[in-house]
């Protein structure tokens, strides 16, 4: 324990403060308000759970982001949730138990071990949704569309959309039959567009020359809808399961063109993130000036089965605290700050009770102005009137 500065929060912890902390929850609002009138349904799993259900089809990358503690009453190990897609998953596969497909929505705190990257934060906001129960194209598109929907409505300016598909890369090493070990390797290789890496692990495999250069080729095949071109071409004598998963890129791609034509579309054949995890189209939304991905997503069909009823499942995520620090989201949502409130006086009189209630239940800021608090110059008052009735008066501002 810190007794020396015991205000001091941890690395990658911090508090947010009232502005932030408004934008924050005003963008929380409209998101699941969004989600909602897309029909999906609203869900809270708890923040922690014990581990062997929480890191259940998750794999080692969430049990290494997973804070864990003893649970007093049982003595068991508890987790604190770093994802809440697992969690989602379990209550698709466990609770609800449904036919049809199901369309799942959350909002709520995620905490991670450690971060990923420099100066990320490892408590965010995560805000998502889930489709279980729809195998084809039209799942993932659907999913994007309404990600891309939520992320216009909270105010975020020019979305960059990028897609690839982690089952043209799991293909390519099931045919050479690589081992676990050397897949991971040249999976963080090619995350890294490190092409000296990336060859040395090709020689240290042994494969043929054509081989070696389907791999290679992965990194190289980035770029706009043509990549989907040069990929028939240099990948046209890969295995099935290759095949089936370029033409599952091309279906959604051409789709998704289709349909949110105003959204600039890059495809990169090299972009594996969340391998261990995904087992399809993955996909990610940047914005220019970030370096980071501001919403993430992607199919992940295999997590079910750890539950006990394996379903056809996308779905996408992003970090409403990250969406709240962009310039255009910040301008949107503050606009109607303070500039908008109305001051009250500090008075027993219950018709002033009265007016301010119903103010406030019509939306309205109202703020009562405390004796240590000065009278401000300018902006809307709640004045009493020559009939004794309480009134507003005065302009916004």
């Amino acid at each position: 324990m810190n007794t020396k500065n015991p205000w001091l929060l941890p690395d990658g912890v911090r508090d947010i403060l009232p502005a932030e902390a408004w934008t924050v929850e005003r963008l929380r609002a409209a998101a699941l308000r969004w989600l909602g009138s897309c029909g999906y349904e609203l869900v809270r799993p708890p923040l922690v759970e014990f581990v062997d259900s929480l890191l259940t089809g998750s794999g080692e990358d969430l049990d290494l982001q997973t804070c864990k503690v003893v649970d007093h009453a049982s003595g068991r190990m508890m987790g604190v949730r770093p994802d809440m897609t697992p969690q989602v998953a379990r209550l698709d596969a466990r609770v609800l138990d449904l036919d049809a497909p199901a369309r799942l929505c959350y909002a709520g705190p995620v905490l991670r071990a450690q971060t990923s990257e420099p100066g990320m934060e490892r408590e965010s906001l995560q805000c998502g949704a889930e489709l279980f129960g729809s195998a084809g194209p039209r799942g993932d598109c659907e999913i994007i569309q309404v990600m891309l929907g939520m992320l216009r409505r909270l105010g975020v300016a020019a979305p960059h959309l990028d897609l690839g598909h982690v089952g043209i890369y799991r293909g390519l090493a099931a045919a050479c039959g690589l081992s676990l070990e050397m897949r991971d390797a040249l999976f963080d290789a090619l995350q890294r567009k490190s092409a000296p890496d990336t060859a040395a692990l090709l020689d240290a495999a042994g494969l043929e020359a054509r081989q070696r250069e389907r791999f290679a080729a992965l990194a190289e095949l980035s770029g706009g809808g043509e990549v989907l071109e040069r990929a028939a071409e240099q990948l046209g004598d890969a295995a099935p399961p290759v095949q089936h998963a370029l033409a599952n890129l091309r279906a959604v791609a051409e789709e998704v063109a289709a349909l949110c034509p105003e959204v600039p579309l890059h495809i990169d054949l090299g972009e594996l993130r969340g391998y261990r995890y995904h087992t399809g189209v993955v996909f990610a939304v940047f914005t220019p000036g970030r370096g980071n991905a501001l919403a993430l997503g992607g199919r992940y069909d295999d997590i079910g089965a750890a539950f006990g009823r394996a379903r056809p499942a996308t779905g996408f995520s992003t970090d409403l605290r990250q969406v709240a620090q962009t310039a255009q989201t910040a301008q949107t949502i503050t606009d109607t700050d303070d500039a908008d409130a109305i001051t009250a006086p500090w008075d027993r009189d219950p018709a002033l009770r009265d007016a301010i209630d119903r103010l406030r239940d019509a939306g309205e800021r109202v703020v009562v102005r405390l004796p240590e608090e000065s009278e401000a110059a300018a902006g809307r008052k709640l004045v009493r009137g020559a009939g004794g009735e309480w009134q507003v008066t005065g302009n916004q501002g």
